[in-house]
């Protein structure tokens, strides 16, 4: 689009505008989060006994959110809201000068209202959708129960006000997906898709956590607006650190929105249920990464340019070469993962270009039509019983509905206009054009092509020519295809908020508590960028139709057109699974096995034979001590004394009434002197 992004970065009390405070609305904000985890608790409690599997808790928990979260944004978009709302639950030690506290609230700003759209939009409908693609699933409770952890996780990292909550947030999302991609638990490839999600998410945690920590002993404070005033003044003490900070942070959202070569988990992390991939790469767990980059962009554009030059070229590169591994893929999941992963690269490109709308208007279409296109997929696999593409054909009549809604998202993906992903793919472009990025636009205009072909080659295999698997597919209960029209709203009109020359009001929408976008309202398209895009698209869709629609090509004549270098390469996904696992995790395997071995042996085992020994020392002195020679002793002396005293009183029971008489006499004259000698 034609006009620059422009930036105000103004600390709290330097607004460049008046903001609301948001008034009560914005006051009790945290009861989006606070919901769903309220919901999980019921579901794991009263799950099994409701007629949907708790499913009820889940969808009414997220429905109140959102209505919440639409009522926020609408406040933000008449009156603009900037409130921070923190409560201390701890300091932790001195550093330096500094008492860092530990701190849980919520922020309402632009950008966080436009997340809560966006997550709780998307949940509830996936919550609705999974009724039906669950239905009598094993363990669906559990898989509620661990949705709603999942949505809950997302709501605590977006409404996060410090760096220190974000990371729970985070933790929270991860653990969540881990759980749900390996719902499947049984499954050999679900156990090891959900434990390569953990290991290389943990790796890039590391970078997080370690770049949190410099901020957090350099400034003594993890507040978002305490780091952003201390970046826009320059601190010399923030300045020597501020680009290995930078780095770190990115770092660990690379491993969350997997960018390259950090992206190899999420591909694998389509052996979950079909839902839980809807859910995680439309408004989940893979924007996380992204968030968190537009969380931080302040702190980037006032003292850590050197870091955001590393976050558009790691997002230029994931957005071209992760593209083409769609095209070789049959299983339809895995086409939309990496899809999805060439996507959240033109989206971190742009925030590293300096297009902070940008970036996050592609967040925004995105998570319509990414979502559309999921359910869409999970319909179809409902109905036919298959991921691949090769087992299908030919359900655009049995499944007319699935098919299209999933037109209508395969458009919007391919950038065609008048629908969503057109207008923010175009402004990213055009973000690219106008920062002398020229090689970057170049990249994604060929992504745009690629995107297009591999998005209608997936059309034309799943939907056209004949039917290619088993049994009798039909289209899906309204409870699934009624969620793919309300997406399929979304994936044409989410665009329409930031038309050039006509409504452009979505740069205003985002601003961050800290950020105020300023002089960046499009007035026209920008045509160096649009032009080329658009054809790209077009030509992408012609070439899946020549090649892939059925009676244009036969399957003899497409293997020709495997090249013969890149098609291996890309079969093999350049290799990258192989680095990590011959590179990486066998060599690492053997000394790390061994290492546990020795801890195991030496260590724990010690420490476990040592408290047995003290345990089996001391219950021996306490039964032969103190309960064999000290209880029973006093038990046995007490018994013998009374033993002893029994039969001395025996004897005085003789029967005999001169003996009683004796005694009679005998007490009472002892009686008598005891008394006179007191006396």
């Amino acid at each position: 689009m034609l006009a620059a992004p422009g930036y105000v970065m103004a600390s709290v009390g330097e607004e460049a505008h008046v903001l609301s405070d948001g008034g009560a609305l914005a006051q009790y904000a945290g009861i989006l989060m606070v919901l769903p985890f309220l919901a999980m608790l019921l579901i794991i409690f009263l799950g099994k006994r409701m007629r949907y599997d708790g499913a009820e808790f889940a969808i009414g928990a997220m429905a109140i959110n959102w209505l919440y979260a639409v009522a926020l944004f609408v406040l933000n978009i008449t009156q603009g809201v900037a409130r921070d709302v923190q409560y201390e639950i701890g300091r932790i030690g001195v550093v330096g000068e500094h008492e860092l506290a530990f701190e849980l609230g919520w922020v309402v700003d632009g950008l966080s209202t436009m997340m809560f759209v966006v997550v709780t939009t998307v949940s509830l409908l996936v919550f609705i959708y999974a009724v039906g693609y669950m239905k009598g699933d094993v363990r669906v409770p559990n898989f509620f129960a661990n949705l709603s952890l999942f949505a809950g996780s997302m709501l605590v990292l977006v409404a996060a006000p410090n760096l220190i909550q974000l990371i729970i947030g985070w933790e929270g999302v991860g653990v969540a997906s881990y759980l749900l991609i390996g719902h499947y638990w049984e499954k050999h490839e679900n156990s090891s898709a959900a434990m390569k999600a953990f290991y290389v998410n943990r790796t890039a945690d590391v970078g997080l956590t370690l770049g949190t920590v410099i901020l957090g002993i350099t400034l003594g404070t993890f507040r978002f607006t305490e780091i952003f005033e201390a970046a826009e003044a320059h601190l010399p003490a923030l300045t020597g650190v501020a680009v290995a900070a930078g780095l770190l942070i990115f770092f660990g959202a690379m491993g969350k929105s997997a960018q390259f070569p950090l992206h190899v988990w999420l591909p694998d992390a389509m052996a979950g249920p079909t839902p839980v991939s809807a859910l995680m790469h439309a408004a989940t767990m893979v924007t996380a990464g992204v968030y968190l980059i537009a969380r931080m962009f302040p702190f980037y554009e006032d003292i850590a340019a050197e870091a955001r030059t590393w976050i558009l070229w790691i997002g230029a590169i994931t957005l071209f070469v992760t593209g083409l591994l769609a095209l070789v893929q049959n299983d339809i999941k895995r086409v939309l993962a990496y899809s999805t992963v060439s996507q959240l690269g033109y989206m971190v490109a742009a925030l590293g270009a300096g297009g902070y709308t940008a970036g996050l208007f592609h967040l925004w279409t995105h998570a319509f039509f990414k979502a559309l296109l999921f359910l869409g997929a999970g319909s179809v696999i409902h109905a036919v019983h298959s991921n691949y593409m090769s087992d299908m054909g030919g359900l655009r009549k049995s499944m007319p509905t699935t098919y299209r809604t999933f037109v209508l998202g395969a458009l919007a993906l391919a950038g065609i206009p008048p629908l969503a992903g057109f207008f923010s793919k175009d402004e990213i472009l055009a973000t690219f054009s106008h920062e002398g990025a020229t090689l970057v636009m170049w990249l994604g205009i060929v992504a745009a092509f690629v995107t297009a072909f591999y998005t209608f080659r997936m059309v034309f295999l799943t939907f056209h020519g004949p039917y290619r698997g088993h049994g009798h597919p039909h289209e899906s209960p309204r409870v699934m295809t009624v969620p793919l029209i309300a997406l399929a709203v979304g994936a044409v009109a989410a665009g329409w908020v930031n038309i050039p020359g006509v409504f452009t009001g979505f740069h205003h929408w985002v601003e961050n508590r800290s950020v105020f976008v300023a002089q960046e309202a499009a007035t026209g398209f920008d045509l160096a960028a649009l032009i080329p895009g658009v054809i790209a698209g077009l030509a992408g869709i012609l070439l899946a139709y020549l090649v892939f629609y059925p009676e244009r090509k036969s399957q003899a004549e497409r293997d020709r057109l495997e090249i013969p270098v890149l098609y291996p390469l890309l079969r093999r996904k350049y290799f990258l699974d192989d680095l990590y696992w011959y590179g990486v995790a066998s060599p690492l395997k053997g000394p790390i096995a061994r290492g546990v071995d020795w801890i195991n042996t030496y260590v724990i085992d010690g420490i476990v034979n040592g408290v047995a020994g003290v345990s089996f020392f001391l219950a021996q002195f306490v039964y032969k001590g103190l309960d064999q020679r000290g209880i029973d002793g006093l038990i046995g002396g007490v018994s013998a004394a009374a033993d002893a005293a029994g039969s001395s009183l025996r004897r005085l029971q003789s029967g005999r009434v001169q003996h009683y008489a004796t005694g009679f006499v005998l007490g009472t004259l002892i009686l008598v002197a005891a008394i006179a000698f007191f006396r």
